[in-house]
């Protein structure tokens, strides 16, 4: 993959357009993102007692939302100052996080779809055992999102002041100044096995997970329409299980399918493919468009489970009595049937 990229003649103003963009939609997703998914995980963790509506899946969803957002307040300096001065370890660790969130809130959105899905359709076969082995299926899956991000990180690599489409412009004589995230340079790479890394992370990160999602929002709907033997007799509990499913459904086409779209003509921009200088200029622009539509999942998420999830909107709306309240009024019903009155 070449890096002398073909210029337009407006790589300066294209650069601080992107910083601009990425700067503003960062610091608005920063304040919702942090509380929203703090709050969810206080929520799962302390308040929910009943794992078995995918709120294992929900909590690690909610984790991978959360390592973006501790992400983000460097992302933001970085774009508001044009230059990285926290080294370049730190800077390779934040713009992995980047991927490992956005796959990993992929992976962890089927898983919820899939088992809202199944508890609806096959209720009877979730038990105790499965329960266990939902923390088996994220661990599993931390572990292969991790992996297979890792191309991301190892074909970039930090080699001083570079333009927007990827190009260094540091002076040979002069030292490297720090740069980060979307300045970063892409290391030599044949064209070929740069499209089977592109293929397999539209493929395994998106077309299938997407066709899951899809699958189990109409396996879902379809059992409001019919009545199946051991299928979950609530439709009440039917309908909220399909608002959930079609939930995750709508995060994967609002956040997640413009970048997996715009990611194989950025990737032919920077491999020098295109030529026609206004379809370069508009794929550059629209490509950090789609990126910033991808970071918004952190902060949809927690809508996702207050919305969708019974037990997350009923102990935000209506906190249940202190064990302890409760007791004493037990004490006063076998005491003397009546609540004592104050003078």
């Amino acid at each position: 993959m070449s890096q002398n990229n073909s210029s337009c003649g407006d790589d300066e103003q294209l650069q601080k357009y992107q910083h601009y963009m990425y700067a503003v939609v960062y610091s608005v997703i920063l304040a919702p993102g942090l509380l929203g998914n703090v709050l969810a995980l206080w929520v799962f963790r302390v308040y929910t007692r009943e794992t078995k509506k995918a709120v294992v899946f929900m909590m690690n969803l909610a984790v991978a939302d959360l390592l973006q957002v501790l992400s983000l307040p460097w992302r933001i300096y970085y774009y508001l100052n044009g230059e990285w001065a926290f080294g370049n370890l730190f800077c390779m660790i934040c713009f992995y996080l980047k991927y490992v969130n956005m796959y990993a809130s992929i992976y962890f959105l089927v898983c919820v779809s899939m088992r809202r899905c199944e508890l609806i359709i096959r209720p009877l076969r979730y038990n105790s055992s499965k329960r266990r082995g939902d923390w088996i299926i994220c661990s599993l899956g931390w572990m292969l999102v991790c992996l297979g991000c890792l191309p991301f990180l190892l074909l970039r690599h930090n080699n001083g002041k570079t333009n927007s489409t990827g190009s260094s412009t540091t002076e040979a004589t002069s030292p490297p100044e720090l740069v980060c995230f979307s300045e970063l340079s892409m290391r030599t790479i044949s064209v070929p096995a740069a499209w089977v890394l592109l293929i397999l992370a539209e493929l395994v990160g998106f077309i299938i997970p997407l066709v899951l999602v899809l699958a189990c929002a109409c396996l879902t709907a379809g059992s409001l329409r019919m009545s199946t033997a051991g299928a979950f007799p609530d439709r009440g509990e039917k309908k909220r299980a399909l608002r959930m499913v079609l939930s995750c459904a709508v995060v994967f086409l609002v956040c997640f399918a413009p970048y997996h779209i715009t990611l194989p003509l950025d990737f032919m921009v920077k491999a020098n493919t295109l030529s026609d200088c206004s379809l370069r200029k508009l794929i550059l622009r629209f490509h950090p468009v789609t990126l910033c539509l991808a970071s918004l999942n952190c902060s949809l998420d927690p809508l996702i489970y207050y919305f969708t999830t019974y037990e997350f909107w009923r102990r935000l709306s209506k906190p249940e009595i202190p064990e302890s309240m409760t007791f004493t009024r037990r004490l006063s019903c076998i005491a003397g049937g009546e609540d004592i009155q104050d003078d």
